[in-house]
């Protein structure tokens, strides 16, 4: 076994930003105050659904402290435009989705609970506290619908009446003839309805916003807890404040964690931006977890019918996909493309499934709106897949993991092209599940189920072969199918005089580790000590521009648009050095930190030419600028397909009805990789928030509209008894259209682990005759379900 580097890529270095954030040294939004400041607190809606009637702000600015009440028709009068949708999807007749207005605070309707209505504005937060609940808001209520099959009936409440049947779009793709003709001389057919829960992300920092406006320069500066700083100064700017780009700073600093769900514009970031300049004075809002609950966006909520044709031999001959994707009262910023577009397009999965066609349809409800959340859009596809998987195989009488090798891409057929749009590039979905097989003791299990038995426990095993493409690109394909942004990347490498390197990266780095990723690339590349190079990210000032951080785009995307940067610092110091030394540039090779003539002992050291470059006294000044800053955009070729194998095993009390999880591991394929322990970290924790989904969470309302899980009194995160420790390890084919090789890990564990968790409790119940079991497989769900098989068996 090889013994890993110490340093650069590959070395498990230590993060070097977790000193600050363990010590308490963090400089998070809510740290941040600037002089002068006021305190924003929103007025949310109660109901679900119901016409603002009035608005009296009397009550409120008689409270001591607040100094201003603004309301949606105060937006709407001083030309406030609406939070834009960030990707256009037509349905199946070519008509575009609807895409109805969403104006950050509510002028006539409100369409979810926690939909905002006003915000007051006073001295402290508890005045501003204080004045919102004295603001008298008359309400007249309407029906709400919160079901999407319920909203889809004729007859249900409107939330849009420019969209009938609550439907924004109807989309279709892939090969429908095709795929009726294999179901027609299919040897068998397995089907299941399944739904993937909608989950409440619950990042440790609450969102956050501070709005400053300077009267003398007329610049506004909006500091927030974001994953995507230059998106949002976009979309803010150009499509809700008309403020220019230059006119307006969005500063993200450290920001504790994301998910996913601080990808988005929200409301409060243009009400803070906006009311700053009505006010002159700094805006602060922050907020509580309960208020998170009912104002970042949701993740997941699909209803699905999946089908899967098999011939006689358990060959995959076609899939069928028709989904419900429930989109919330409004459109969040990449809310369409997450069921359509980074969903359907994944359906081959690791296999070889000729024909493929997908039916989705988005719906309107009046719920918190729907957004991408860690995978955005990838677990639910591997969860419907790997869940039919594990169906066809009962029902045909095969091992699950013999069924997925008999069907998995073969090793040497890459680069492959799926029925659905994409092109992997590399894989090797074989190796994968023979690591995980092997150690989980595959062969081992039914001794262990026998003897669990024995002491009275159901005992099942489950396994997920998942693929997932991260590094969402390229902007032209991007473009032709509806988004509306690019999706490149910026990175800056400015060396100092004295040969210290600062690089500045448009990606956002909240919590993945890129200051010490990043700096172990750079110092690989350039051959410097990482303690000689800062990593600058998360404010529109001082980097040029970026897309932020999602969809493990930073390495792939972000990383390569440093390495290109590096490309170009090494050419000039080549041309430098050539001069210093007088010999052809040709003849310069760059290597351990020198720049040297080839097969001479003549070189000139890294910091040598940086100094030369900015103290040009002996310098070819007619051919090159002074200076070493360089800067590159990166545009990759394609997604990277990040893939695995996890396999879970658990142990039911059937008394009870608790799962427990007794064993668990992951063999992934990430590419390159850069620092194996932030690697490790990042599977970890996206197995804990995939066995959160699978066993414990669900966002659930009632008929009217009313969160019933609105705190984590009724919403049931993961905790460390909930877990053991994984066994994790990667086998990493290096990923072709990048030259890094890198692929991505961001969302793995969180794909792969809930229909791993999921198939293992099916099978410990299948001998009851259970089929599927929905999530979250919390224990009065699993208790009631063997109550009522045994109940019938007893019948």
């Amino acid at each position: 076994m090889n013994a890993l580097p110490e340093t650069g890529i590959g070395a498990p270095v230590r993060r070097r930003e977790d000193f600050r954030f363990l010590t308490g040294r963090g400089n998070y939004t809510d740290d941040i105050n600037r002089h002068g400041q006021l305190h924003a607190w929103i007025v949310r809606s109660p109901h679900a659904h119901a016409v603002i009637e009035a608005i009296d702000k009397t009550p409120a600015l008689a409270v001591p402290g607040v100094v201003a009440v603004f309301t949606g028709a105060d937006m709407v009068k001083a030309g406030v435009g609406s939070l834009p949708c960030g990707w256009l999807i037509n349905s199946r007749d070519g008509t575009p989705m609807i895409e109805p207005p969403h104006i950050p605070l509510s002028p006539e309707r409100v369409r979810h609970v926690g939909d905002q209505v006003a915000v007051v504005i006073a001295e402290t937060r508890q005045q501003a506290r204080d004045g919102a609940e004295r603001l008298g808001v008359t309400y007249s209520e309407l029906p709400a619908v919160v079901s999407m099959p319920d909203a889809i009936k004729p007859g249900a409440p409107q939330v849009w009446d420019q969209a009938p049947l609550n439907s924004c779009y109807d989309w279709e793709f892939g090969d429908r003839a095709g795929v009726e003709a294999a179901f027609k001389g299919a040897h068998h057919i397995a089907r299941l309805e399944l739904v993937n829960n909608r989950l409440v992300p619950n990042a440790m920092e609450p969102r956050s916003a501070i709005g400053d406006f300077d009267r003398g320069t007329g610049e506004y500066t909006l500091y927030t807890t974001s994953q995507n700083p230059h998106v949002i100064r976009l979309l803010m700017g150009a499509y809700v404040l008309n403020i220019p780009e230059s006119k307006l700073r969005v500063v993200a600093p450290d920001v504790g964690g994301g998910f996913g769900s601080k990808i988005f514009h929200y409301a409060e970031e243009a009400i803070v931006t906006w009311a700053a300049g009505k006010l002159a004075r700094p805006i602060k809002w922050t907020a509580d977890r309960s208020e998170s609950f009912m104002s970042d966006a949701h993740g997941r909520d699909h209803v699905t019918t999946v089908e899967l044709a098999l011939d006689k031999d358990g060959k995959f001959l076609a899939l069928h996909e028709k989904t419900l994707a429930n989109m919330g009262a409004y459109l969040s910023t990449f809310s369409t493309c997450i069921p359509t577009i980074l969903h359907s397009t994944l359906l081959a999965g690791v296999y070889t499934t000729p024909v493929i066609y997908a039916e989705v349809r988005a719906v309107f409800t009046n719920t918190v709106p729907v957004d991408a959340y860690r995978g955005a859009g990838r677990p639910e596809t591997t969860f419907l897949l790997e869940r039919i998987v594990d169906v066809a195989a009962d029902e045909m009488g095969i091992d699950p993991v013999e069924l997925r090798r008999r069907n998995f891409i073969p090793t040497d057929a890459f680069p492959y092209q799926t029925p659905v749009a994409l092109q992997y590039d590399s894989g090797d979905y074989f190796t994968t599940l023979e690591m995980a097989t092997k150690e989980i003791d595959y062969a081992g299990f039914e001794a262990r189920r026998a003897e669990a038995a024995r002491r009275g426990k159901y005992r099942g095993i489950g396994v997920s072969s998942y693929i997932e493409a991260c590094g969402i690109a390229p902007s032209q394909v991007v473009g032709a199918l509806g988004g509306r942004a690019g999706l490149y990347e910026s990175a800056e490498v400015r060396v100092h005089p004295t040969g210290s390197v600062t690089v500045f990266t448009g990606t956002h780095s909240h919590g993945q580790g890129h200051e010490t990723t990043f700096a172990q690339l750079v110092s690989d590349l350039l051959q410097v000590p990482m303690a000689s190079i800062e990593i600058v990210h998360g404010d529109t000032n001082k980097v040029a521009f970026g897309m932020g951080t999602y969809g493990s785009r930073s390495l792939a995307v972000g990383g390569m648009a440093i390495m290109k940067a590096v490309e170009k610092v090494v050419n000039k110091g080549k041309k430098i050095a050539a001069h210093l030394l007088e010999a052809s540039e040709a003849d310069i090779e760059y290597k351990d930190g020198k720049f040297q003539v080839a097969g001479t002992d003549k070189s000139k050291a890294f910091g040598e030419i940086a100094l030369t470059a900015y103290v040009p006294h002996n310098y070819p000044m007619e051919t090159l600028e002074p200076g070493l800053d360089e800067s590159a955009f990166y545009d990759p070729k394609n997604f990277t397909f990040p893939s695995g194998t996890h396999i879970c095993e658990v142990e039911i009390d059937p008394d009870t009805g608790v799962t427990e999880i007794v064993n668990f591991v992951a063999a992934d394929d990430f590419g390159r990789i850069i620092n194996p322990m932030i690697v490790d970290g990042q599977v970890h924790g996206g197995i804990a928030q995939g066995i959160g989904q699978a066993l414990l969470e669900g966002c659930i309302y009632d008929q009217a509209g009313q969160i019933l899980t609105g705190s984590y009194m009724d919403y049931c995160m993961p905790r460390a008894d909930d877990l053991l420790n994984f066994k994790v390890s990667t086998h990493n084919v290096p990923a072709v259209d990048n030259a890094l090789g890198v692929k991505g890990c961001g969302e793995a564990g969180a794909i792969g682990s809930p229909p791993a968790v999921i198939n293992a409790i099916v099978d410990a119940l299948s001998q009851l005759g259970v089929r599927h079991v929905e999530m979250p497989a919390t224990p009065q769900r699993v208790w009631q379900i063997i109550h009522d098989k045994r109940a019938a068996k007893a019948a």
